[in-house]
């Protein structure tokens, strides 16, 4: 028999305790990573992923709504920290933070990391998000002894990281931000002059600013190097094709359908290197184009129609 509306919405409502959820989403993403990624020493990103949030958060929302930049109308969001691998063909989500209202920076950073303890994950090179550029991150992974690279914000009209954005040459500096007498880091700046040529009809010099600590790559790379982090099919475009949308604003159905939709990415991935592949010398070949992440959802769908015998026709009694 087929579930209804109704058995749908009374076993969700079941699904009331965010903390306990977080750990099961995380034990099932680490579930399904492609074999070789455990014991090894890999480039990991850190990324923060915001939903619009629209209205006036009741109190069980309220812990869980993230205030930021303004976008699509709105300063408030439900948002989630990820942290995931950056290998070729491996492309795959170990954890997802849904951030507190309360969280700080380096909480949500410490949070993650320690999902990599279980799989025995050294991080050979971190890449952040801007929203993580603060005195309190870059002054914790230097502690960690942690090599990272992040963009610098550009704050400031005079000083700050403006000051550095001149000539026609890439440079690498240093860089001090006081926040209070003894409240400062220092940090090294890299500075990427590129030309515009005209892309989106500008014209110029475009200047660029990362955070970066014991990076070893050319100078000249690093702008290349951190794009690397999107990938040609970023995580996050592939979780927004099997998201479940919904107007609920119940901060752990929410969790709930973000935590799904990365999971599904994660045996996609699986799939691919398993069994859409063969081996080859210095790497294994995926045939990635036989197999796109809309067709395994396709399959998944025909699979539960035949299970649950989607009704395609009704009869009016007569009489």
């Amino acid at each position: 028999m087929f579930p209804n509306s109704n058995d749908i919405r009374y076993h969700l409502k079941k699904i009331n305790n965010f903390e306990e959820l977080e750990a099961q989403i995380n034990q099932a993403l680490k579930s399904r990573i492609p074999l070789g990624l455990k014991k090894g020493c890999l480039k990991i990103a850190i990324d923060l992923n915001l939903i619009c949030y629209y209205g006036k958060p009741t109190l069980q929302e309220l812990p869980y709504i993230y205030r930021s930049q303004a976008k699509s109308g709105t300063h408030s969001f439900y948002a989630y920290a990820t942290l995931y691998v950056i290998n070729k063909n491996k492309r795959v989500t170990l954890a997802v933070r849904g951030v507190r209202r309360l969280d700080t920076s380096v909480a949500i950073i410490t949070y993650l990391l320690a999902e990599l303890e279980s799989l025995k994950i050294n991080v050979k090179k971190l890449y952040l998000d801007r929203g993580f550029f603060n005195t309190p991150v870059i002054r914790w992974l230097q502690a960690l002894d942690i090599p990272f690279m992040m963009p610098a914000i550009k704050t400031g009209k005079k000083g700050g990281i403006k000051q550095f954005f001149k000539g026609r040459k890439s440079y690498k500096t240093t860089h001090t931000i006081t926040r209070d007498k003894d409240d400062l880091v220092t940090f090294d700046l890299w500075i990427v002059c590129k030309y515009r040529k005209g892309k989106r009809k500008k014209h110029g010099v475009q200047y660029l600013a990362y955070v970066t600590y014991k990076i070893k790559i050319n100078l000249d790379y690093i702008y290349e190097d951190y794009r690397k982090r999107f990938g040609t099919e970023s995580s996050y475009r592939l979780k927004n094709i099997c998201r479940i949308r919904t107007n609920n604003k119940n901060p752990v159905l929410r969790l709930l359908f973000v935590g799904i939709s990365f999971l599904l990415v994660n045996i996609w991935v699986n799939i691919l290197w398993l069994r859409i592949s063969r081996k080859r010398k210095g790497s294994r070949f995926i045939y990635r184009t036989l197999f796109v992440l809309k067709q395994m959802l396709a399959f998944l769908s025909q699979a539960i129609q035949r299970k649950y015998q989607v009704v395609e026709s009704i009869y009016i009694p007569t009489g």
